[in-house]
């Protein structure tokens, strides 16, 4: 019998080990687009995914006020980043293949599922990078604690896909586009080949994950009939708890896009005024 797409998800969102976890990942998405090259894709499927993902016993997971800071120009603190970054990326897998598994009752094209197999898989790869690169460095993922709220996008959005798609690939993968150049350049001044080589991938590849977003969110708002700029602010000030905060990588973000009426509104200045929540 022949494991449904979204069943191979729910066995990536249930298994507890990154590199396992990431692993399973990158098979079954090979296994998706080899069926989609031979012209009979993997049956789509039913299967409930967990509310929340198996993760390993560490990294222990805080508040995110109780993380610890350390200056990003210090091995540890680079060390640090490095943790941090891998910890957004297992997120991110189980994130994709969540949205693939979750909302089963939308229907959706074909394409839809080879644009969400294709982030899962590059997420996988980026967390192994970021692996290889705490492990050259005499560290490895889990130990550090890590940010306990990454999961809480995918609660909050549970029963709405257009939700979804506003928060984590329009909101929070967008926010990496502003930051990782940022990155890049501490670990250009550590001289630190590796992990510059790791960011630069994650940082070319995010582009197209957030374009993921936003192409989905458009679609399914023209089959709606929604104008979705304002829908999208919207659904930022339902289920996103704080404000955005600049400077945006603007080039970054049309390439992806998202126009700078999509977010700018959703600043501290204009949030206030719009009557938005935060």
């Amino acid at each position: 019998m022949t494991l449904s797409l979204r069943a191979r998800a729910v066995a990536v969102l249930t298994t507890a080990d990154g590199r396992a976890k990431t692993a399973l990942s990158r098979q079954h998405a090979a296994e998706w687009f080899a069926s989609r090259k031979a012209g009979t894709p993997l049956p789509l499927g039913q299967a409930r995914p967990p509310d929340f993902p198996a993760r390993p016993d560490r990294p222990e997971l805080l508040d995110p006020r109780d993380v610890p800071k350390r200056k990003p120009g210090s091995p540890e603190g680079r060390i640090a980043i490095l943790h941090a970054i891998g910890h957004i990326e297992l997120n991110a897998v189980d994130l994709h293949w969540d949205l693939i598994a979750r909302f089963a009752h939308v229907e959706m094209p074909l394409g839809f599922f080879d644009d969400w197999v294709k982030a899962a898989d590059e997420e996988s790869k980026h967390f192994n990078l970021i692996c290889d690169c705490l492990e050259a460095q005499g560290s490895h993922y889990g130990a550090l604690p890590a940010h306990a709220g990454m999961w809480r996008a995918a609660e909050d959005t549970e029963d709405d896909i257009l939700g979804r798609l506003a928060v984590v690939p329009m909101v929070l993968e967008a926010r990496g586009l502003d930051v990782t150049p940022g990155m890049i350049e501490i670990f250009r001044r550590a001289k630190d080949a590796q992990a510059i080589a790791a960011l630069q991938m994650i940082y070319a590849e995010e582009v197209g994950h957030v374009a993921y977003g936003s192409k989905w969110f458009n679609y399914l708002c023209g089959r709606q009939g929604l104008d979705p700029q304002p829908v999208f602010l919207d659904l930022v000030r339902r289920y996103f708890h704080s404000p955005l905060r600049p400077p945006f990588n603007e080039e970054k973000r049309a390439q992806a896009g998202l126009p700078p009426d999509f977010y700018w509104p959703l600043t501290d200045a204009t949030r206030g005024r719009s009557g938005g929540t935060g």
